[in-house]
């Protein structure tokens, strides 16, 4: 697996809007969109003491962070993720688990993650273990997700960034939810070996640089 390189941009929603009409002339719909769009809904892990908000608030230039996440609403299909940044490069690694499984992680049952044969399972399991890693936050998101083959670039615009306050309730479609301040849209651009042209001058706004922002640490910040 190789690392890829990455940028946000704190943006709002009028830049969102341009950058549709832009994006839709040149680059595809992701195919798991649904009319454009889709949902998303993350439960975060972190360490009792918060190691991953710790290292990201501080800036440290290694860092990684688990979660466990799906889409628009369909629990038949779950990802567990682990997402590493070196810098301004990002590596994520994924594999697929059950509702089942989902569950019992969240309520403390381990025995699976070995069981599983997933070497990121196994790798979970170890952070538990060694490190203390919890079930942590809820983030719910929208989502405009966008590809261009040229250079593997994926962009993303998300929107709609709610905080679950700590809760764990990972399948309750009615969980209470609150947004993070400033309502913000986060655009990203993720690519390998080089950015097309085309595309940087497509997501280049006056007055918009590179931020470091994180939908995990905004999710905490009522703690």
């Amino acid at each position: 697996m190789n690392y890829r390189h990455e940028w946000k941009h704190e943006i709002n929603r009028a830049d969102r809007l341009t950058l549709l009409n832009r994006l839709v002339a040149v680059m595809d719909t992701d195919s798991h969109a649904i009319d454009g769009v889709y949902n998303i809904r993350s439960l975060y892990f972190d360490t009792l003491n918060d190691k991953a908000l710790r290292e990201k608030i501080n800036g440290a230039a290694i860092r990684e962070k688990f979660r466990i996440r799906y889409y628009n609403n369909d629990t038949s299909y779950i990802v567990l993720e682990k997402k590493c940044k070196v810098d301004n490069l990002c590596l994520k690694e994924s594999c697929t688990i059950t509702k089942d499984e989902a569950q019992r992680l969240i309520d403390g049952d381990l025995s699976w993650l070995i069981a599983s044969g997933k070497p990121l399972c196994a790798e979970l399991y170890a952070k538990i273990i060694f490190e203390g890693l919890r079930p942590k936050t809820i983030v719910d998101y929208t989502r405009d997700p966008f590809i261009f083959a040229p250079g593997n670039v994926r962009v993303t615009m998300d929107y709609n960034i709610r905080t679950g306050l700590m809760q764990q309730d990972f399948f309750n479609p009615n969980l209470p939810t609150l947004k993070v301040p400033g309502d913000p849209v986060i655009l990203e651009v993720k690519w390998d070996e080089y950015l097309p042209e085309i595309i940087k001058d497509i997501v280049t706004l006056p007055g918009r640089h590179v931020t470091s922002f994180s939908k995990y640490e905004q999710s905490r910040i009522y703690d």
